[in-house]
């Protein structure tokens, strides 16, 4: 197997603290250098949530735009992704910073259980943030927390909601939702072949634990990865991840073994048919 991965760093979620893992990047400042960090070691997507002075998530722009201003400046070329996820607030605030037109952006396009809320995505806001996307020439990433979203997305397509073939990421190992599964996922890549052709691309993320077991799915099945303090702070069950780049440096590990050429960010761009910087 020898197709270029893409590998995506989270940085920095809605939920992770310094409480948790002190290497989690929650200022502006730290988010730069953490990414400038992983783009280093070998990730071309950042994948962006911005916190508040209190370390809260928030959808504020002008925090969205101070991020992307140093990502752009210390990460030449690196896919920027913005976060419009329901952590931060609700209703249209969510999509506030599509504005900025970043390369990428998140949408949910369905509900699904977290540990202890509803994950809220209601049609008429999952509609008007993918007319803004389009409207911006902004790629949605399809988080994909549940089969049923999978579909969802290839009805947006179909009907013109989402202009280009979906990017679809599977979300698996958040409580309450979908576990780390291998027939589900195995089921999942199956369905995107079928709903969007055999060389759709496709990523996947695990949470906690199911990040390492998750990146390996990914990797040796051809598929793209995503990593990061977002979605793990350990390395494993008795270390603490160091850094962002720690993470990236794993899957990059984890490419030389499946013979996976890791995508620069040139590649990554092509693949995913975004403009060139």
């Amino acid at each position: 197997m020898t197709a270029p991965c893409i590998i995506c760093v989270a940085i920095t979620g809605s939920v992770p603290t310094k409480e948790n893992n002190p290497a989690v990047p929650i200022t502006i400042a730290e988010q730069v250098e953490s990414t400038q960090e992983a783009f280093e070691a070998g990730a071309t997507i950042a994948h962006c949530h911005v916190r508040d002075d209190a370390g809260k998530p928030t959808s504020d722009p002008g925090r969205f735009a101070a991020l992307k201003e140093g990502l752009e400046k210390y990460c030449p070329g690196m896919i920027i992704q913005l976060s419009t996820g329901g952590r931060s607030s609700a209703g249209p605030e969510r999509g506030g910073m599509l504005g900025l037109a970043p390369d990428m952006a998140s949408l949910s396009v369905g509900s699904n259980n977290f540990p202890a809320r509803v994950y809220e995505n209601p049609p008429d806001l999952v509609d008007w943030l993918a007319a803004e996307m389009r409207a911006r020439d902004v790629k949605p990433e399809i988080e994909a927390f549940d089969l049923s979203h999978i579909f969802q997305a290839a009805k947006m397509h179909d009907d013109g909601r989402i202009r280009e073939t979906p990017y679809v990421q599977f979300v698996m190992g958040v409580r309450n939702a979908m576990p780390v599964d291998r027939e589900v996922f195995d089921f999942y890549i199956r369905t995107v072949k079928r709903l969007f052709g055999e060389d759709a691309p496709w990523c996947a993320a695990g949470i906690g634990g199911g990040q390492m077991v998750i990146n390996e799915w990914s990797i040796s099945s051809g598929g793209h990865a995503r990593t990061g303090l977002e979605d793990n702070v350990r390395l494993d069950r008795d270390r603490l991840a160091p850094s962002n780049a720690a993470l990236v440096r794993r899957a990059v590990e984890l490419c030389d073994r499946y013979d996976r050429p890791v995508a620069n960010w040139r590649k990554a761009r092509e693949i995913l048919g975004l403009r060139s910087t």
